[in-house]
């Protein structure tokens, strides 16, 4: 019998994943973590990207785009809470496409320091997007 972890993903709209896991895998601040069920009680904050998760039950890995949040693992269970959490198959890359090409003008044409910096953070949100979905096209070939 494989080992299992509970996976809980939850957004500021919806609960996005319930179930369990053989282990996830998510984009620390520090670095990406994978954690495997008996891992050690861990809380760090996440920045956007995927959290792939891989069911006893499914041969692929089921991806999630966080755009960042917080990740905390206590024996038993693993939560992710994130502002904005999609799952990987309803990501739309061509309006990711669109907010970064809008995000990249507003870089080139800003009017002051938070307009800069708001892109900068448009720009990182839509590459890990784009990112997500690359890595959804792996598992799905």
């Amino acid at each position: 019998m494989v080992m299992t972890i509970h996976v809980d993903i939850v957004s500021a709209e919806a609960a996005i994943y319930s179930g369990l896991a053989e282990y996830v895998v998510a984009p620390a601040e520090a670095g990406e973590v994978g954690i495997y069920p008996r891992h050690t009680p861990l809380l760090t904050r996440l920045k956007p990207g995927s959290v792939r998760i891989k069911s006893p039950d499914r041969t692929d890995e089921d991806v999630i785009y966080v755009s960042s949040g917080i990740l905390e693992v206590q024996p038993g269970v693993i939560t992710i809470l994130s502002d904005t959490a999609i799952r990987g198959a309803d990501l739309d890359e061509a309006r990711v496409m669109e907010a970064k090409r809008m995000a990249e003008d507003a870089m080139k044409h800003r009017s002051s320091a938070m307009d800069y910096a708001r892109a900068q953070a448009e720009l990182a949100e839509a590459v890990a997007q784009l990112a997500a979905i690359q890595k959804l096209r792996k598992v799905k070939h």
